[in-house]
């Protein structure tokens, strides 16, 4: 027997698959389900058990988790057909991972609670595959203060650094800030490293004479170099990231913020994507300086 939270898992790839590996390693007993069915077989093999659909990752579950590419993919999840929203029961309460639009979110909470009585937490990460993997995610959490700390012992196993952002909604919107400093970071990466090979200097030094400094951050220390190496090998996707800063102009436009350097990036993206490289990582934004 195990005292772990019983957990469905709707969406196990990129990301999920090395949070549903981690958990499985911590015992807890996994439902897991993917539109893929190479993927919940991948889940499987991890340690999962596997379900047919949203609804049957639900059936026994404490909690069931979200990590899904797309607003759209997380309304399908939740309340289509053979959604999680036909199966959930209080005191069931869904958190999810995934970086969808705000008042989107917002609306999903209001109408999984009225429906069902059920909770939901919105839960951004950031980190990428190898932090989902290893419980080093930080998670930014919107939601009721009880459902939070309901979830807590989830968090604590999965994250380095979780905060309660406040009422829901709040995480996904302090998501919103993370993505644009990771859009507009990108771009200065690319930058750096041309800038750094042009002047003739050992491009591949600057993080280790930058470190402590003010210009070293984390996108320094690990997407640099990868930059630097020319790995483009996905830890996350060009399309992703051309997606979620597309909902920050979307969000900063409604709430008449302005983001001119953020704006920069999301059309260097666009770019990225218009060449046909979708699906290379995002560190693939550099490609756009080295056009001929």
């Amino acid at each position: 027997m195990t005292s772990k939270l019983r957990i469905g898992y709707v969406g196990v790839g990129l990301m999920g698959l090395p949070m549903v590996k981690r958990l499985a390693s911590l015992k807890y007993a996994i439902r897991a389900y993917d539109i893929l069915a190479e993927k919940t077989a991948a889940a499987v093999a991890a340690g999962a058990s596997a379900a047919a659909s949203p609804a049957d990752a639900v059936r026994g579950a404490d909690l069931v988790l979200l990590n899904l590419p797309t607003t759209d993919a997380v309304e399908q999840a939740v309340f289509g057909e053979h959604g999680v929203a036909s199966a959930l029961k209080p005191p069931q309460l869904v958190i999810d991972f995934s970086t969808i639009k705000v008042e989107k979110c917002r609306a999903f909470g209001q109408k999984l609670r009225a429906g069902t009585g059920c909770g939901w937490i919105d839960a951004p990460v950031s980190g990428g595959p190898p932090a989902s993997g290893s419980g080093t995610l930080t998670i930014m959490a919107g939601g009721e203060a009880e459902d939070v700390a309901r979830a807590q012992p989830l968090f604590a196993d999965i994250a380095g650094h979780c905060t309660h952002m406040g009422p829901p909604t709040a995480g996904m919107a302090t998501k919103m800030l993370n993505q644009l400093i990771v859009g507009a970071g990108h771009a200065v990466m690319a930058e750096a490293v041309v800038l750094a090979e042009a002047a003739g200097i050992d491009a591949a030094r600057l993080p280790e004479c930058l470190a402590g400094g003010l210009a070293d951050s984390a996108l320094l220390q690990k997407l640099y170099p990868r930059m630097q190496r020319r790995e483009f090998a996905p830890q996350g996707y060009v399309r992703q990231l051309l997606k979620d800063l597309e909902m920050v102009s979307e969000y900063a436009a409604g709430l008449k913020a302005p983001t001119p350097l953020m704006g920069e990036a999301l059309q260097l993206y666009r770019i990225v994507a218009h060449l046909g490289h979708t699906e290379l990582d995002t560190a693939a934004v550099l490609k756009v300086y080295e056009r001929k």
